[in-house]
């Protein structure tokens, strides 16, 4: 099962929407490429092809998800001008987990208010649940992942009145 995961994926046709010439990035881009166990995220609705994406992992306890000191892996990589944002990010072992992004749009490392985020499953965020730090339900960020390469999309969001939401047309397939 893993080599012919491994051959669908190396002809752009195991994960679905990825096409034969889109780059993976990351330091852990070889193991997608690779087909080895790790979430590809797909990042969608960017307002603007500046600054930096940061990716992060989450598994375990969903009571410890989006805790920026529980996060399994994090990933931060420039936005490249033109193409797919794909981010590799490995984990250990198959299990239930969750994926959050975030647009640092002046790659200070901060969040300011004209960044965007993001978490897999992408539900409606207010800016209240911000203010008051709730997370979004277990079940509607959650993901399995199994052997292989688990591809998950992620709309970035951008801060719009009283919420968040997508700027402009969300474009989900790759170029």
């Amino acid at each position: 099962m893993l080599k012919f995961r491994f051959v669908l994926l190396a002809l752009g046709l195991g994960i679905p929407g990825v096409s034969a010439t889109a780059t993976v990035l990351g330091p852990d881009a070889a193991q997608c490429n690779a087909g080895e166990r790790a979430i590809l995220v797909h990042v969608v609705g960017l307002k603007d092809r500046v600054g930096q994406v940061r990716a992060r992992t989450f598994g375990g306890s969903p009571s410890t998800w989006f805790n920026k000191k529980t996060a399994l892996k994090r990933t931060e990589v420039a936005i490249p001008n033109a193409g797919a944002v794909d981010i590799c990010m490995p984990v250990e072992r198959s299990g239930v987990y969750a994926v959050d992004i975030r647009h640092d749009t002046n790659s200070n490392g901060k969040t300011d208010v004209s960044d965007g985020g993001g978490v897999s499953g992408n539900p409606d965020i207010s800016l209240i649940d911000v203010i008051f730090g709730r997370k979004p339900p277990a079940e509607k960020v959650s993901f399995k992942v199994g052997e292989g390469v688990t591809a998950v999309t992620v709309v970035v969001k951008y801060k719009s009145g009283g919420s968040f939401k997508p700027i402009g047309q969300i474009q989900t397939t790759r170029r």
